[in-house]
């Protein structure tokens, strides 16, 4: 395929051969061309849905316990923390669409074609581990909900998260709109499940209001500045990046200047309403452990397993629990869909190998199911809780090989051309890339150190 950008940027040129990222799907959705005059729902309905696959990894079950402990602890005040968050989500996201869009490349592609061979080589080891992490904070938070809802031993829970290894295929043989199709209706089912909830507690509209402001006290109090960063620091994931890039270009958009700036355009606009869903889904946790745990008393609930005993007896409303589980499972089933969706553009990205979708699968699920089971059996639930926190760690520290790299392509005007970002959103990108890793860093410093 050739180069797309007619630059000269990239170490390593297109070679003819070359397959496009996600082949079986790219260029299969349909689109108006970039000048129709349709109204402009149209439009967005065309290009709406890798915006939601995005925002799935927004609101995963690794972000649960930190907004869980963040409403508990501290009430409606980190809510400004959950803003700013999903406000770096929103500028990433859309620097990794318009790379994809512009250049042709999704970021495995780009960093293989930018770097050299042993570079490439360290960045796909390091995001292969992070989609590992992440699935395995998926396998617990599914096997949690399993539990909740049907009693299921978290031991078996684990063991029947193997069973979705074949969903993504199925979908994805349908074609990748019946794939968007199934990702949207779990985020409504989540996002309902947590508008009854909302409902059901009834918090006070001005201190919620009040919650998005930021507080001096989030940085003066130790304990505060530490869930904080917790948020902060598990708010953009690794293979997100990796992601948006390569399904962005499912559109089949007209591949002329126009035509690109009309799907950067309009792909930056789903993704953007898209993460504001996520910024309702992930405000919402901390707005009902604010308004039941925290105003009833409960300061000390960080577990999942907690707030699911404490919501029914606190509410007097025995489907409020069973919400929340339902609300759970649904996010773990998307959480999976889209991990192992990642973890196919990731390898045939880097290393153009093209494995089938099953064995890929079946490849991630087993090596994520395997520690839950061992630390199950071993710790009991107290073990796969610290599993969980080890996974957001793991996630962390690969954050850098994902951002800067990103960062840097989207900057470089020998590799974006006409396309390259302003000097100010550079500045901007920078600004929070350095926001973003150095929150982690403390995390990480945290974690093994005790600090």
């Amino acid at each position: 395929m050739d180069d797309n950008t007619k630059a000269s940027g990239w170490r390593l040129t297109r070679k003819a051969g070359d397959q496009p990222s996600l082949s079986e799907v790219f260029a299969t959705v349909p689109v108006p061309a970039a000048g129709f005059k349709g109204s402009w729902l149209r439009h967005l309905i065309a290009f709406s849905g890798p915006g939601y696959l995005v925002s799935v990894g927004y609101m995963d079950p690794g972000n649960w316990a930190t907004d869980i402990a963040g409403g508990s602890k501290f009430g409606y005040t980190l809510l400004a923390v959950i803003m700013i968050s999903n406000l770096m989500a929103i500028l990433l996201q859309a620097l990794s669409a318009r790379l994809g869009i512009a250049t042709g490349r999704d970021l495995a592609q780009a960093c293989r074609d930018a770097f050299p061979k042993s570079v490439g080589i360290m960045l796909w080891l390091a995001c292969e581990l992070a989609i590992i992490a992440c699935d395995l904070a998926e396998v617990i938070g599914t096997a949690i909900a399993l539990k909740l809802l049907f009693g299921i031993p978290l031991i078996g829970g684990a063991l029947i998260t193997a069973a979705d290894a074949f969903l993504l295929l199925l979908l994805m043989n349908k074609g990748f709109r019946f794939l968007e199709a199934f990702i949207i209706a779990l985020l409504v089912i989540i996002a309902g499940c947590f508008l009854v909830q909302i409902i059901l507690a009834a918090p006070p509209v001005a201190a919620v209001l009040g919650g998005f402001i930021p507080s001096s006290e989030i940085v003066t109090n130790p304990e505060m500045l530490y869930i904080a960063i917790g948020i902060l620091g598990a708010t953009v994931m690794p293979h997100n990046l990796y992601l948006h890039s390569s399904i962005v270009q499912t559109r089949k958009f007209e591949q002329t200047e126009e035509g690109r700036r009309y799907a950067i355009r309009w792909a930056t606009t789903d993704s953007t309403i898209a993460l504001m869903l996520a910024l309702f889904v992930n405000a919402s946790i901390l707005i009902v452990a604010a308004a039941v745990f925290n105003a009833g008393g409960k300061t000390d609930v960080a577990e999942i397993q907690d707030a699911y005993e404490l919501l029914s007896p606190l509410l007097d409303v025995g489907i409020a629990s069973i919400l929340f589980a339902v609300a759970l499972l649904a996010s773990g089933l998307n959480s999976t869909v889209t991990a192992t969706l990642a973890g196919q553009i990731v390898m045939e990205g880097f290393l153009r190998i093209q494995l089938p979708h099953w064995m890929r699968r079946l490849l991630t699920r087993a090596i994520a199911i395997v520690p839950v089971v061992v630390v199950t059996a071993l710790y009991g639930e107290g073990g796969t809780a610290r599993l969980l926190v080890l996974s957001q760690v793991v996630l962390s520290m690969q954050l850098p090989f994902a951002v800067i790299p990103l960062v840097l392509f989207v900057s470089d005007r020998k590799k974006m051309g006409v396309f390259t970002i302003s000097r100010p959103i550079a500045w901007l990108a920078w600004f929070v890339a350095a926001i973003i890793l150095a929150l982690n860093m403390k995390l990480l410093v945290d974690t093994f150190f005790g600090g």
